[in-house]
């Protein structure tokens, strides 16, 4: 111990230790310059503001103030495609040269979805269906049905379309749905060779209503007595319907 004391005191050592501590500053001195220099400590650039023009242009002013950037992209059927619509940092931020930067644009192609099944929803229901796969509703039209606002059909472009068929997101989906009051016409049926109660029955079921009821001659027997003419007439066709209710008178004869 006491020759390491002795050492301490020689001027060889003194001489080793003024050495070190010179080394040792002058080391921290090049690291704090180098740092400042890498860095470029007090050099900074305002972020330009990007959004709302083309992608084009704003790779332009980025090129010529030396950014980098990345670009992603979003569909958006209501905005002009190649826009630029969101970027980070925000526009006058103070940065480094050289700092990448992030940019969002709208892109030209709509990505594809596949359609829901919306038949039987009602039609709030089938909007925040369509909503929730990025489409739109288009028109709505009505046919006879009793249910109202029930989703019958599903239309794309005039055509029908069916669950999980792909199209474009942002696409406008027709609905076709029930007006709640169903059929307001029906086909008069034929009721000739049937007997009174059977032309009864038969009218009730086509939601039409007896009018008057006429013998031909001589009649013995009322109850076994037939149709033998109608009016209005059957619709043997399908294409000359009447209104719900409607009477239709008989003639019957033995």
């Amino acid at each position: 111990m006491s020759k390491l004391f002795q050492y301490l005191r020689t001027q060889t050592f003194r001489k080793n230790l003024i050495i070190a501590i010179i080394s040792g500053v002058i080391f921290l001195l090049l690291l704090f310059y180098s740092l400042r220099f890498y860095t470029r400590h007090g050099e900074s650039i305002e972020v330009p503001a990007l959004k709302g023009i083309s992608i084009e242009n704003a790779i332009e002013k980025l090129e010529a103030q030396g950014f980098r950037y990345q670009v992603d992209s979003v569909y958006q059927a209501d905005k002009q495609p190649g826009l630029v619509i969101e970027q980070d940092p925000d526009p006058g931020t103070k940065v480094k040269l050289n700092r990448t930067l992030y940019l969002t644009i709208i892109t030209k192609n709509a990505p594809e979805v596949q359609l829901p099944n919306l038949t039987e929803m009602a039609l709030l229901e089938a909007i925040s269906t369509l909503n929730n796969y990025g489409l739109k509703l288009g028109d709505t039209i009505y046919i006879p049905d009793i249910a109202r606002d029930r989703v019958l059909d599903v239309k794309y472009a005039g055509q029908k379309i069916n669950a999980g068929q792909p199209i474009p997101k942002g696409s406008k989906i027709d609905l076709v749905l029930g007006n709640g009051m169903g059929d307001s016409e029906v086909a008069v049926p034929n009721l000739v060779g049937y007997t009174l109660d059977e032309a009864i029955f038969s009218l009730k079921g086509a939601s039409l209503t007896l009018g008057t009821v006429k013998y031909m001659g001589p009649v013995v027997d009322s109850a076994s007595a037939r149709v033998v003419s109608q009016t209005p007439e059957a619709d043997t066709s399908n294409m000359k319907k009447v209104s719900i209710g409607t009477p239709v008178n008989l003639a019957l004869s033995n």
